[in-house]
C-alpha cells in the first residue's frame, strides 16, 4: 500500500475542486430551467463560472470544504489502523497545500488546530466486505448545508402542511417542509438525502449515505422512488429559487432511504446539500495502493454551458429590467446606502473586512483593530496560503449570515458599518437596524469561491489570527465584487417576502397524495 496516502490525496484534491459530472450534469439543466434576466438566473451564470475557475485554477469550489468524511470498505486482513494514519496524512497535506479550508475547532476553547485534525476530525467509517480491492468514498459538506438538516418526530405538526403522521404522506409533508426551512441559507439549488426510521443517530448516517448515490439513478424501492420523483416534481414549485432569490430551481436532486425502527419512534432525518455537491471516490489497489479507477464520472469530461461572466449578465439585467447595477468606493456614506433598494445590484471597489463568528462576539464588547465607519464587513473564512510574498487568497465566498444575527445590529450601530456582505439572509433585528442607522445587506452567491477570490487583488492585512484562518479579520483590497441588495434601508427584505410567499405555496402541499 505504498501509494495509499497520495491516492488519498488525489481523492481529496478531486472532490475538493472539480465538481463530479452528475452533478454538473443537474445544475445545468437547473440553469436551463432558470430566466436568465432574473436574481436567480445570474446567480446560476456565476455557479457555472465559479465550477469551471475551480477546475481550472485546481482550487477549492467553495471555501468551506467542510467536514471530511470518509467512508472505506476494505478486503479481508486490510490494515484499517494504518490506513487511518495515512488518510490523515493526507488531509494535513491537503490542508497545507490549500485544498482544504482548517476547519477542525476545539469545542470548549474554540482553538483551530490548522490542519483538518482533531478529536473526531475528520470522519473515516470502515466496514468490511468480501471485494479484493479498496472502495474509498469522500464527501466535503460544508457548514452552512449541515446547518439545515433537520430531523422530525413523527407524528409532528409541520408549518404549513399540519398534521404529518407515520405514514408515506406524513413522509412526504417532512420533506417538502425540509426544503421549505431551508430557503436559501444552505445555498439552494440543493440536494438532499433523506432517511427515514433507524434511531436519532443512524437517521441522520442514512441521509447522508444517500447523497453518495448518483444523482440519476433509480431507487429500486418502489414506493420511494414514486416519492422521489414527487419531490422532485413539487418542490420547486415552492419558488424559493437559487440562492432563495425565488425562481424556478430550489432542488436539483432527492435521494431517499428507509431503515426498520423502534416501535416508539419513526424519524425522518433530511440531509441537506448546497448545489457545490462535492464527493467522489475510488477503487485502489489493496496491494499497492494506487487508484485502479474514479468510482463517480470525473467533471472534467462534462463542460458546463458557456454563458456569460456575471457582470454581464447583471449589465444585460440593468438594460432589460429595472433593477440597477451601482458601483460603490468604501468608505460608503449613508446618503449612497439610502438611495439602494432591493434588487440593486452592488460592485464594491476598496477595502472590505472579513468577520464571522468570533469576530462578532468580540467586537460586542471590544473595539475594533480598524476603522469600521462606513465599512463593509464580509461574511466570509477565506481559504489562504502565505509565501514570501505574504497572504494570498485561495477561496472566498460568503459564509451563511443568520448565525451573526444576534449581534450585527448592535455592531452596526456601534461602529457605523454600511453595508454587510453574506448569504441566506438576516433576521428582524438586523433590519431594523439596517433601517435606523442606514445599511444594506448584500447577497453573494454562496459556493462561489473562486470568482469572488478573482474579485480581491490585495490582502491589506489580518487580525485575530489567534481565531484561526477563517475566523480572523481579513482585510482585503477588492475591485469588482458584485452582491445583490436583498435587505435595504427603507425596511424591505427580499428573504422575508420569498419566505411568506413560499409557505403560502407550501399550503398547497397539505391534502394526502399517498393512500
Amino acid at each position: 500500500m505504498r501509494q495509499f496516502e497520495q491516492s488519498v490525496y488525489e481523492l481529496i484534491v478531486e472532490t475538493s475542486t472539480n465538481l463530479p459530472g452528475d452533478v454538473r450534469r443537474a445544475v445545468k439543466r437547473g440553469t436551463l430551467a432558470e430566466n436568465e434576466n432574473t436574481r436567480a438566473g445570474l446567480a446560476l451564470s456565476t455557479i457555472t463560472t465559479n465550477i469551471k475557475m475551480a477546475e481550472q485554477h485546481i482550487s477549492p469550489i467553495c471555501q468551506d470544504t467542510g467536514m471530511p468524511t470518509f467512508i472505506v470498505r476494505t478486503p479481508v486482513g486490510a490494515n484499517q489502523i494504518e490506513m487511518k494514519r495515512e488518510i490523515f496524512s493526507a488531509i494535513q497535506r491537503a490542508t497545507k497545500e490549500g485544498k482544504l479550508r482548517p476547519n477542525s475547532v476545539d469545542s470548549l476553547t474554540g482553538e483551530n488546530s490548522g490542519d483538518n485534525l482533531g478529536i473526531g476530525t475528520p470522519v473515516v467509517h470502515f466496514e468490511q466486505w468480501e471485494e479484493n480491492y479498496v472502495d474509498l468514498r469522500l464527501i466535503l459538506k460544508g457548514g452552512g448545508c449541515e446547518n439545515k438538516n433537520i430531523q422530525y418526530s413523527l407524528p409532528a405538526e409541520l408549518e404549513g402542511l399540519g398534521r404529518a403522521g407515520r405514514d408515506l404522506d406524513g413522509i412526504r409533508k417532512c420533506i417538502m417542509h425540509s426544503v421549505y426551512q431551508a430557503q436559501g441559507q444552505g445555498c439552494s439549488a440543493g440536494f438532499i438525502g433523506v432517511g427515514i426510521g433507524g434511531d436519532r443517530t443512524t437517521g441522520y448516517e442514512l441521509a447522508k449515505q444517500q447523497l453518495f448515490r448518483t444523482v440519476d439513478d433509480v431507487n429500486p424501492v418502489a414506493e420511494l422512488e414514486q416519492l422521489e420523483k414527487y419531490i422532485m416534481d413539487n418542490a420547486n414549485k415552492l419558488g424559493i429559487g437559487t440562492m432563495g432569490f425565488g425562481g424556478e430551481v430550489t432542488l436539483l436532486g432527492c435521494k431517499i432511504g428507509a431503515a426498520h425502527r423502534l416501535p416508539a419512534s419513526f424519524f425522518v432525518s433530511v440531509a441537506y446539500n448546497c448545489w457545490a455537491f462535492r464527493r467522489q471516490g475510488v477503487a485502489i489497489d489493496a496491494a499497492n495502493g494506487e487508484i485502479l479507477n474514479w468510482l463517480y464520472e470525473r467533471g472534467s469530461d462534462v463542460k458546463m454551458e458557456d454563458r456569460e461572466s456575471a457582470s454581464a449578465v447583471a449589465a444585460e439585467q440593468t438594460a432589460s429590467s429595472p433593477q440597477r447595477e451601482v458601483v460603490l468606493h468604501t468608505p460608503i456614506t449613508e446618503e449612497q446606502i439610502r438611495n439602494l433598494r432591493v434588487g440593486d445590484v452592488v460592485v464594491i471597489k476598496g477595502e472590505m473586512h472579513t468577520g464571522r463568528d468570533a469576530l462578532h462576539k468580540y467586537l460586542m464588547d471590544h473595539d475594533a483593530p480598524v476603522d469600521l465607519n462606513g465599512a463593509v464587513i464580509y461574511h466570509c473564512g477565506p481559504v489562504m496560503l502565505k509565501d514570501e510574498d505574504g497572504w494570498h487568497v485561495k477561496a472566498a465566498g460568503p459564509t451563511t449570515s443568520i448565525r451573526e444575527e444576534p449581534y450585527q445590529g448592535d455592531i452596526i450601530k456601534k461602529f457605523g458599518i454600511r453595508a454587510v456582505i453574506g448569504k441566506g439572509g438576516m433576521g428582524k433585528k438586523t433590519l431594523a437596524a439596517l433601517k435606523e442607522h442606514g445599511g444594506v445587506y448584500l447577497n453573494a452567491i454562496g459556493g462561489a469561491a473562486q470568482y469572488y477570490a478573482e474579485c480581491i487583488k490585495k490582502v491589506n492585512g489580518v487580525d485575530f489570527m489567534e481565531f484561526g484562518i477563517p475566523e480572523a479579520m481579513w482585510h482585503l483590497e477588492v475591485d469588482g465584487f458584485a452582491a445583490i441588495v436583498t435587505m435595504d434601508s427603507h425596511g424591505e427584505s427580499l428573504h422575508e417576502d420569498v419566505e411568506k410567499s413560499s409557505l403560502e405555496k407550501l399550503a398547497a402541499f397539505k391534502e394526502p397524495v399517498f393512500k
